[in-house]
């Protein structure tokens, strides 16, 4: 039976120590930070990150790896393994799914690069699901067919404390962002697939949080009814790295007050999400767990 490793960036949000605990790997994510190329989790931490982003006097954009960067990974995950599956950032989010499949095309179909559409826990959700299909005995194709088939079975929603990152992005105009902040207005984001789209406005925190509780509970109700049913689904909170200890806690124990029959699983939102919609930012995920 062929070994297979499972591959995939710092955009799950999986750190190099939570990598090795897991037993995959990890390629870090660049951000040029006033024009220097640093890497997540190997030159500057999340919350070194979260500093920078803050500080107005410091520019801060997303970069992806140089393709050597990927390859280097890959050849040495297959001196100890004969397949990989790798899976990326989202086709809609980044070019990265794009440039790993034309470097891929050079390693005889030793790697699979999975159009995942996800990112953040959704995207270690996949990572989860790949291990149980390797360890049940698929092949880096098999899995990389089942994680596309099942790429559009999760959804994140998440709060943004301010938008002025997201003005900074470009994402807003200026006095979008400037009403925003004089109303106390909280967006709430969605990705659900390939796009981070608006999902709601809120006057205040506690309005978003219900917000997106209540979007959960609609997608348990609905779109996921079937994978509830069987008992085949995760949900899973997330937070930037530079919010409050105490903020974070709250709402994990509101989500928990909400779904008490459940287990929740939580980690910090990738840097990637974290550059566009800053520190303060809270959310909730519902993914489809596969099983064997």
């Amino acid at each position: 039976m062929s070994k297979v490793a499972i591959v995939t960036d710092s955009n799950s949000g999986i750190t190099q120590k939570m990598a090795k605990e897991l037993g995959v790997y990890v390629l870090p994510m660049s951000f040029l930070i006033n024009g220097k190329v640093v890497r997540e989790d190997i030159d500057i931490t999340q919350a070194e990150f979260f500093k920078e982003l803050e500080d107005p006097n410091v520019s801060v954009s997303t970069s992806q790896p140089a393709p050597a960067e990927v390859t280097d990974l890959w050849d040495r995950v297959l001196r100890e393994n004969d397949e990989i599956v790798y899976i990326p950032l989202s086709s809609g989010l980044s070019n990265s799914y794009q440039t790993a499949r034309l470097l891929a095309e050079n390693y005889d179909g030793k790697v699979q690069v999975v159009n995942n559409q996800r990112i953040s826990v959704t995207m270690r959700q996949s990572v989860e699901d790949a291990q149980t299909l390797r360890d049940a005995g698929w092949n880096a194709e098999q899995i990389r067919e089942k994680l596309e088939e099942d790429k559009f079975n999760s959804s994140i929603y998440i709060m943004v404390d301010t938008l002025k990152y997201l003005k900074r992005g470009g994402r807003i105009t200026a006095a979008a962002a400037l009403i925003g902040s004089v109303l106390h207005i909280k967006p709430v984001l969605q990705i659900q697939g390939e796009k981070l789209d608006a999902y709601a406005k809120a006057r205040g925190t506690k309005q978003a949080k219900k917000i997106m509780l209540d979007a959960v509970r609609k997608d348990m109700n609905g779109r996921f009814r079937d994978f509830v049913d069987k008992g085949e689904y995760t949900i899973r909170y997330s937070y930037s790295e530079g919010d409050d200890p105490e903020e974070v806690k709250e709402w994990v124990d509101e989500i928990k007050a909400a779904f008490p029959n459940d287990e929740i699983k939580g980690d910090p939102l990738s840097l990637v999400i974290g550059c566009h919609i800053g520190p303060g930012s809270l959310a909730i995920t519902i993914n489809h767990k596969i099983t064997v």
